[in-house]
């Protein structure tokens, strides 16, 4: 197993540890080399790691804890109580790997500080190219990839970036404030990291330095932690749609917790659509086959409604809707609903008419098939924004509440249109 194991990548070795139960995946931990365990325990899923770490001793996390990068060692230290974590960290002999760590379990997790790692390469504009190259040695050695060179003064002040081709074609004795680039994109260490994800990608950026507010370097941000940003704001926007507030690992008990207040709420939204239903009782009971053609206009409204909310959450997600573009987003998607309502109106009308061979009842629900889908775009766009006002999450809420709105409306326009026109 040993020898089959050392040949897989390491996130492939992740994967297949999620998917063992807890017994295998302590042996599979301990038998594989230390230098891959490491990187292993940073692709596991939280649940699974959280468990693997309790079973592991104090100096066997250290000897794991010390292959990896500041920023992941900090990452797994975060997850062990106070008490486990001082234990850990006494373990390393390494006093630069300590100073690190420490450093880094200060700041909030969801911020510049807490994403970035230590590790990185700096020159001083005085150097000589010549000095620089020998400089950039020392430090290449603690470091798994070089993305950027940074420049800093005297007082350790960012002042710009090397290019790695200036700096091998530039003659020996050159100054490096001669050659470097004065343009850098830098995140201050207290950004968020929302902030910093989508200053990255505007840019095309592979790696980000981080500065304090005397813009002195601490550290640089890598294009793998925002892209684990970014997977994880759009999983939590994906399953906020459903409801759900949880891993796929996570335990019955804490998944059901997380699932019935959303449940609880749509059953009560559930009750306030069939009220509506029940209070156009009479109709129903006197031409049957309107209870037949209320689904129709019901479920149009919900898909056209979640159609409209997924572009507004991406929207706020990434900002781009602000007050300026809010009203033309509005127009926009309600000019598609009205082209969208008159076609599929037209479509649903023609189908009743051949149905029920009732001229009335066909145009009766196209007309509120129209009306629900514009009442669809008016609930899409405004209920995340009144969420986000409130500050509530819109990807949780926001499914729930769009699709009571769309079958209120949907059961109100039909029943009420066959209510005066059949009765």
């Amino acid at each position: 197993i040993k020898k089959k194991v050392n040949e897989i990548h390491y996130a492939d070795l992740a994967e297949i540890i999620n998917e063992l139960n807890f017994q295998e995946s302590i042996y599979l931990i301990k038998l594989i080399d230390s230098d891959k365990t490491s990187d292993v325990l940073t692709e596991l899923d939280e649940d699974v790691r959280e468990k693997i770490l309790e079973r592991l001793s104090e100096k066997e996390i250290a000897g794991e804890i010390k292959e990896l990068d500041s920023d992941d060692a900090a990452d797994i230290l975060s997850e062990l109580s106070d008490e486990k974590q001082e234990k850990v960290i006494s373990l390393i002999k390494d006093e630069n790997i300590t100073d690190n760590i420490r450093e880094l379990l200060n700041y909030e997790e969801d911020s510049a500080g807490g994403l970035m790692a230590k590790e990185l390469i700096s020159v001083n504009e005085n150097w000589s190219v010549l000095t620089c190259l020998r400089e950039i040695r020392k430090q290449a050695k603690d470091i798994t990839r070089v993305h950027s060179i940074y420049v800093l003064n005297k007082k350790k002040v960012l002042i710009g970036r090397l290019s790695l081709k200036d700096l091998i074609t530039s003659p020996s004795k050159s100054k490096i404030k001669e050659i470097y680039i004065p343009k850098v994109d830098f995140v201050n260490v207290n950004d968020s990291a929302d902030e910093v994800a989508k200053l990255m990608s505007k840019y095309d950026l592979e790696a980000i330095p981080v500065v304090n507010d005397k813009t002195e370097l601490l550290g640089r941000i890598t294009i793998d932690d925002v892209v684990d940003i970014i997977k994880d704001e759009a999983d939590q926007n994906f399953l906020g749609m459903a409801g759900i507030a949880e891993d796929t690992f996570a335990p019955p008990g804490r998944a059901a917790k997380n699932r019935v207040f959303w449940l609880s709420l749509n059953l009560l939204t559930a009750f306030v659509a069939s009220f509506t239903i029940n209070a156009f009782q009479e109709v129903i009971d006197k031409i049957v086959y309107v209870a037949v053609l209320m689904p129709i206009v019901a479920s149009m409204g919900g898909v056209a409604a979640t159609q409209t909310l997924t572009i507004v959450l991406r929207g706020l997600t990434l900002e781009q809707i602000n007050t300026s573009n809010i009203r033309w987003l509005f127009k926009r998607e309600l000019a598609v609903s009205i082209l969208n309502g008159l076609v599929l109106s037209i479509l649903v009308g023609l189908v009743t008419f051949g149905w029920f061979k009732d001229i009335t009842i066909a145009i009766l629900i196209s007309c509120a098939l129209v009306i629900n889908l514009i009442s669809s775009v008016i609930a899409g766009i405004l209920v995340p924004l009144i969420l986000r006002k409130f500050n509530q999450d819109p990807a949780i809420g926001g499914s729930v509440v769009v699709t009571t709105v769309t079958d209120v409306v949907g059961f109100l326009s039909f029943l009420g249109l066959a209510t005066i026109y059949l009765i």
